[in-house]
């Protein structure tokens, strides 16, 4: 049986499926008339859940788009490309808009399970000093904001995930964060974890579906659908914030 590698991976829903989904789920459509804040609309407005932060994120404030080379070393992170665009909104008042000037952290594992700057016995690394695989940029005027990294690898007690964490100025002259994670369909990582370096780390990945955080935190809703480009993988992830 042949495997198409340009095919989209995951599920793309109908505006009917999608609204049969958001309805399940607590949210609603507009329609063009006024409505209440918290609802939102399919296309890029698409509210989130949010998930927990994790132990390793280390506020490094690498402002680069390219986080695959350790600044501290020079030494690129190997494994698959994967250029993932974040496209970020404001919900406000039932009206979404791009939001302009957010902070957009990503930060992930390498292909061996490894985060940098951080020390964990348990999973047998210490990377404290270097800096790869982490970065931010500034959303544009369209509320994108893109980075080329890899595809993560895994380690022990989690599915494969990048977090990330969006931070912006509130109307009151505040500072608001929004942190969740993003996951991939399990036959895309099969087939990506099946080569160097990603193999070195044997079997024992853990799927989505037994994942606490995915299971009890709406992972399905963080499921990235990513298409085939070049030697790697693209990403684009809508997400919109709601903000009073």
């Amino acid at each position: 049986m042949s495997t198409n590698d340009d095919a989209q991976i995951g599920t793309l829903l109908s505006r009917r499926e999608a609204l049969g989904t958001l309805g399940a789920a607590g949210f609603a459509l507009f329609s063009g008339t006024p409505t209440p804040p918290g609802l939102t609309e399919i296309g890029p407005c698409v509210v989130r859940p949010a998930q927990e932060e994790g132990p390793y994120f280390v506020d490094e404030r690498l402002n680069r788009s390219d986080i695959r080379r350790d600044p501290t070393t020079r030494v690129v992170s190997a494994g698959v490309p994967l250029l993932l665009t974040f496209r970020v909104s404001a919900l406000s008042r039932g009206h979404c808009a791009a939001l302009v000037g957010a902070d957009v952290d990503i930060w992930h594992c390498d292909a061996l399970g490894v985060y940098s700057d951080e020390v964990d016995p348990r999973a047998g690394f210490d990377a404290r000093g270097k800096q790869f695989l982490r970065g931010f940029q500034r959303t544009n005027g369209a509320g994108s904001a893109r980075f080329t990294t890899i595809y993560p690898g895994w380690y022990s007690g989690r599915a494969v995930h990048i977090h990330f964490k969006i931070r912006h100025a509130t109307a009151a002259g505040g500072h608001s964060d929004f942190t969740s994670q993003l996951y991939f369909n399990d036959t895309l990582s099969d087939r990506v974890h099946a080569k160097a370096p990603y193999a070195q780390q044997g079997k024992g990945r853990l799927p989505n579906a037994s994942d606490d955080i995915f299971r009890e935190q709406q992972g399905d809703r963080l499921v990235l659908n990513t298409t085939r480009r070049g030697g790697g993988y693209a990403a684009l992830f809508d997400i919109a914030l709601a903000l009073p």
